[in-house]
């Protein structure tokens, strides 16, 4: 591991996580579509944390786990699904806010179009280059959030990108999930165990 990412880690564990976000779209129609990395990496994190069931809350399902984090503060962990549909997410993440959650304590699952299908990657801030679940969440509550990028890969031509995001994934990716959803776990919550 590079200096930089020992560094990053070790200012993760420090984060305080106390809310994770998974971003999609809702509806059965969506849901193994590549945009929806997030909620599908969330319904097994929920798993895996033998997470409260999930209860709709105005704009969102909820779930309630213990907390996995090191160095968290606080003994409950939200798990949040935008249900407003990708573009819009942003208005389900901000009554964390007034819950006294922090953008910093917040952690947002998202697919990943600049990296390769199956890699993950950890960033704290930054812009939302092009993806309108993250440009919606830092118009609400601003750029100093964790992000979790679950790469999908990119399609070939630039034009594509809308539907590709939308496309289920293949059964091959859907299989390979499972092992890039244990590897991200482990590089969010080092210490649990899958």
């Amino acid at each position: 591991m590079s200096k930089e990412l020992k560094a990053l880690a070790a200012k993760f564990k420090e984060a305080d996580i106390r809310a994770v976000v998974g971003l999609g779209n809702p509806g059965p129609k969506y849901e193994t579509s590549r945009h929806n990395a997030g909620f599908l990496f969330l319904d097994y994190f929920a798993d895996q944390l033998v997470a409260e069931p999930w209860t709709e809350d105005s704009n969102a399902l909820s779930s309630r786990a213990d907390n996995p984090f090191e160095g968290t503060t606080n003994r409950n962990l939200f798990l949040i699904k935008p249900q407003t549909f990708m573009n819009t997410s942003g208005t389900a993440v901000a009554p964390l806010t007034r819950k006294g959650i922090k953008a910093k304590n917040i952690l947002v699952v998202h697919d990943e179009l600049e990296k390769p299908f199956g890699t993950i990657a950890m960033k704290l801030g930054g812009s939302a280059r092009g993806h309108n679940g993250l440009k919606s969440i830092i118009e609400n509550i601003g750029y100093d959030f964790w992000r979790l990028r679950i790469g999908i890969g990119r399609p070939d031509k630039k034009e594509n990108t809308p539907d590709y995001v939308l496309q289920p994934f293949s059964e091959d990716e859907l299989a390979r999930l499972e092992q890039v959803f244990i590897d991200a776990r482990l590089r969010i919550s080092p210490g649990s165990n899958s």
